[in-house]
């Protein structure tokens, strides 16, 4: 499984609120954006968004720069299915043609590289187990939605962090520093999310490996949330000839 697949890596988790979450603004308390996440992860169906994800080096202060688009479906209960197709990869200030893309649904991770040719098929699921990327700690994106607020300050400690001039625009800002001995104590040291305050789904999420030597950050744009993604979107045309396609093993 590609890296950025596991550590772009756990989605949507806070679940079941008897109110409705009051309308954030900038002066929201985490509780209150909590609980707006919960919400949103609840009526969640599916989404896609324009995506910007940035590998960096925090030692050389290098980055690798991929961009392409996102969508993402719940297809019953613990399952759902995402595409994730990049159309440019920046290297500095190199930006190149890319066609990569990656199609996980029911268990098989299938990518597919359009400009050399390769496509490599993995087996991720065992028959019949479930994979509910809007779980936190199972999907592709590392932000707490569709999870109950109790769950998450389990295992985090949240703070609301002050507003800086390169936020994205009208969104608030969570830090979620996972507790020791949790699951993501040895994944990450902080979580940051910025949550766009019309929608109440993030708009930016950025982790740092807990050894501090790298900072992933992927941003959302022109996000449609709802709109009735169906099998067309998920489904894979035939390949032509002269390709080369592989089986990946059973990962573990």
């Amino acid at each position: 499984m590609p890296k950025w697949l596991v550590g772009l890596g756990l989605i949507l988790q806070l679940a079941a609120a008897s109110t409705q979450p009051v309308a954030l603004t900038a002066n929201s308390s985490v509780n209150e954006i909590l609980d707006a996440l919960d919400a949103r992860g609840r009526s969640l169906q599916d989404f896609s968004a324009a995506v910007r994800l940035t590998d960096s080096d925090n030692s050389t202060g290098d980055s690798t720069v991929n961009i392409g688009s996102v969508i993402l479906q719940r297809k019953g209960e613990d399952d759902a299915r995402i595409r994730v197709a990049f159309t440019q990869k920046q290297l500095g200030n190199k930006i190149f043609t890319v066609d990569h893309q990656y199609t996980l649904d029911n268990g098989l991770l299938v990518e597919r590289d359009y400009q050399s040719k390769h496509e490599t098929r993995q087996q991720i699921l065992k028959p019949g187990q479930k994979l509910d990327l809007f779980k936190l700690g199972q999907g592709p994106f590392p932000l707490p939605l569709g999870q109950k607020k109790e769950d998450v300050l389990q295992l985090f400690s949240v703070q609301k962090i002050d507003p800086a001039k390169d936020d994205p625009p009208a969104t608030v800002h969570l830090q979620l520093t996972p507790k020791p001995g949790t699951q993501f104590a040895k994944q990450f040291k902080a979580i940051d999310v910025w949550v766009e305050t019309a929608s109440d789904m993030p708009r930016r999420i950025q982790t740092e490996d807990v050894a501090e030597v790298t900072t992933k950050t992927t941003d959302l744009t022109n996000i449609k949330i709802n709109s009735g993604a169906s099998d067309k979107d998920f489904a894979e045309p035939s390949l032509p000839d002269g390709w080369d396609v592989v089986e990946g093993p059973y990962a573990q």
